[in-house]
């Protein structure tokens, strides 16, 4: 199956600048380039490369049509008009990808470098160290299971004490006793019953959520709300506790908290939708198409794994790896090598006498290492921060126990001493 597996496609209309004329068709974009291929004759009137992109630029032809242009490599322009939903969200495509790839220039190239021994030992050091942690998680996890027990059995005897409260009071006022309460009971136990309770609250209440709203990481993206297709700049925000929507001015659009996420649909690699259902109306969902949306998903699915959902059209992708080679575009093999290598840091041609010193240009780690690298450190971010998030809630609920049990043990004195004035 070919390389070229469309991430986002558009009908529209390609200017031909040979014929003078206007020609139907679609306009796609892969992981590598953009290409149309024409409606009528079934074959591609332009393919170019992501990083021969010079410009994209929303203008106008001679007869005040707006279009999109795109100027590649060499000084050739192509023209791109009638697109449909509209220019902007193609442009807000385009550009968003095209921005991406200059910033990692030869991503793509450098995945087809051969392992090395020194990015495997960090690998295998990394992939120990979060064992070690996911183990930690899971002790942590049943350490934080006793703990809600322990303060269930506490509310269990605070629920029971304020029982027996009741009956000590039914005890102490009699409905036959004319005067109200009897002379042993004084307002100070009250009082310091409720100053107990105010301490113990504001107690609970300090601290928690400090940990929650820590960011694991952060991505550009295309955002569109709902079913529309206006897709817009934004970012997408991945916390311990949530995931947010932020604009270009990174304005907050939508939380969608971490038990409020019903499904996370994953298209492609570049692109999903987060979705929150409700009962009796409409449901609240975000569509996220982003060049840099792998780095998210490694963090995503561990979070959300039992709500994410790998759609038919993610298929395609994954028979398709962007480990790959780069595809050639030329008319023969000799050019398809020679665009291959343009997107590489190694020369076409090493100087006699030089082949002593290629190793100088061969990195420690390649780029597909580091790659993967950098997803495993993100995973062990995630499992970091939500390891100091329980931490954090393991110190609340400590806290509650403490000053619960204090309570449970000021009131069984009360009542005891209360028990012995009616004896």
């Amino acid at each position: 199956m070919s390389r070229d597996v469309p991430i986002h496609s558009w009908f529209g209309s390609y200017y031909i600048n040979s014929d003078k004329r206007w020609e139907n068709g679609t306009l796609s974009l892969t992981r590598t380039k953009v290409l149309f291929v024409s409606n009528q004759r079934k074959e591609s009137l332009a393919s170019f490369h992501l990083s021969r992109i010079m410009e994209i630029k929303m203008e106008s032809s001679s007869f005040i049509f707006s279009t999109l242009t795109v100027l590649e490599d060499g000084n050739m322009k192509h023209w791109f008009g009638s697109l449909k939903p509209n220019r902007v969200v193609v442009y807000n495509v385009l550009e968003h990808f095209w921005r991406e790839r200059l910033l990692s220039p030869s991503s793509e190239a450098r995945r087809t470098e051969c392992h090395s021994s020194k990015g495997r030992e960090l690998i295998n050091l990394v992939a120990g160290s979060q064992k070690r942690l996911e183990d930690t998680g899971r002790v942590l996890s049943h350490q934080g299971e006793q703990f809600d027990n322990m303060m269930q059995g506490l509310e269990t005897i605070d629920s029971d004490l304020g029982v027996a409260d009741k009956l000590l009071l039914e005890l102490e006022s009699p409905s036959w006793w004319p005067f109200g309460k009897l002379p042993w009971k004084t307002p100070q136990e009250a009082k310091a019953e409720d100053a107990t309770r105010a301490a113990a609250a504001a107690a609970s209440a300090a601290g928690k959520g400090s940990g929650r709203n820590k960011v694991i990481t952060s991505i550009p993206a295309v955002v569109t709300q709902g079913g529309n297709s206006d897709l817009k700049p934004g970012c997408l925000l991945v916390l311990v506790s949530s995931l947010e929507v932020r604009d270009t001015n990174c304005q907050l659009l939508h939380r969608f908290e971490r038990n409020e996420i019903d499904e996370i649909k994953v298209h492609s690699p570049y692109e999903i939708t987060v979705r929150q259902r409700f009962i009796g109306k409409p449901d609240i969902f975000y569509r996220f198409l982003s060049a840099k949306m792998p780095e998210a998903m490694s963090v995503l699915d561990m979070q959300y794994k039992k709500k994410v959902d790998f759609t038919s059209e993610y298929a395609a992708f994954k028979a398709t790896p962007a480990s790959s080679p780069c595809g050639t575009e030329g008319p023969n093999w000799n050019e398809g090598l020679l665009q291959k290598c343009q997107e590489t840091d190694l020369p076409l041609e090493v100087p006699a006498g030089a082949l002593s010193q290629l190793h100088v240009l061969q990195p420690t780690v390649s780029q597909a290492e580091a790659q993967e690298l950098k997803q495993m450190l993100m995973q062990l971010k995630n499992l970091a921060l939500e390891a100091e998030t329980e931490l954090e809630r393991q110190d609340d609920v400590l806290d509650d126990l403490t000053s619960s049990t204090d309570r449970a043990t000021m009131h069984i004195e009360k009542h005891t001493c209360r028990m012995k004035r009616l004896l």
